[in-house]
């Protein structure tokens, strides 16, 4: 996967079809709603496992009822490339089995 630094327009067509994801401070960033702190817990810890996996670590707090990720890349200088969209896609594809919203 490349560590290109996509550009501004690439990001924001990425950002399309992320709903609920955007741009802050040079990162992607998204926060989730859960019903409970167990189910929040139990959200963090699949996605640390889909970071694992891809070897890709973003940003990730947990708060009672919440989940908050802020990703880019680090060996791309700290900008947003291929690496961050695709670990957002996986959270994205993730987060409704946790009741996440």
């Amino acid at each position: 996967m490349s560590v290109e630094p996509l550009s501004q327009n690439e990001i924001e067509d990425r950002l399309a079809g992320l709903p609920g994801w955007s741009l802050d401070e040079g990162r992607l960033t998204r926060s989730y709603r859960l019903g409970s702190h167990f189910a929040a817990t139990a959200m963090v810890v699949h996605i640390a496992q889909v970071q694992e996996e891809l070897g890709h670590h973003s940003d990730l707090t947990l708060g009672y009822d919440t989940v908050g990720l802020s990703v880019h890349t680090h060996s791309a200088g700290g900008a947003v490339t291929e690496k961050d969209v695709e670990l957002a896609r996986r959270v994205e594809d993730l987060a409704p089995g946790h009741g996440a919203h």
